[in-house]
């Protein structure tokens, strides 16, 4: 890593985690009365340059506390990959949840290795594709996910903070 990416990175060892707890009462307030095109147009940006300070595999931290549902395309994806029998696949890592849904039996993430990366990276779960939503009206659309989400992930903490305070 060059000193200029270094410089410029979102610490995550700062106090973030304090201050988003602290601002979950301004973030509700905030995405139950945003103006929802202007927050969608600013999405991709903010998403991009929160991507630029926060290096995921430095924290990792939804792989390690949360699971994303596996949908039936992705469990016949990843059985495939793994050449395993879908039923393999599922009694083997997944579990159903309370919502009905499948998610994997154990935290952390048995895809996730010892380094944050992911051994199934090219055909995860599209949840995991699309995490951290910050460039999606999900952000918007489902709030209590967000506000969750910003407890334990920096770049949903950084784009609310942007949203915030421009």
């Amino acid at each position: 890593m060059d000193n200029k990416k270094e410089n410029s990175s979102f610490d995550l060892n700062s106090n973030w985690q304090k201050q988003s707890a602290a601002h979950q009462k301004q973030y509700k307030q905030f995405l139950q009365r945003a103006d929802k095109n202007k927050v969608l147009k600013k999405l991709p940006d903010l998403h991009e340059e929160a991507f630029e300070k926060i290096d995921c595999l430095q924290c990792a931290a939804c792989c390690k506390n949360y699971s994303p549902r596996f949908k039936t395309p992705d469990i016949k994806r990843i059985s495939k990959h793994f050449k395993m029998r879908e039923s393999e696949f599922i009694d083997t890592y997944l579990r159903l949840d309370e919502d009905g849904d499948y998610v994997v039996k154990q935290s952390p993430c048995p895809f996730l290795g010892s380094d944050n990366y992911c051994s199934i990276y090219e055909v995860r779960p599209s949840d995991c594709e699309r995490y951290p939503y910050t460039n999606e009206d999900v952000i918007l659309k489902r709030p209590n996910l967000t506000l969750k989400n910003s407890t334990f992930c920096p770049a949903v903490y950084y784009v609310l903070e942007k949203l915030l305070n421009n």
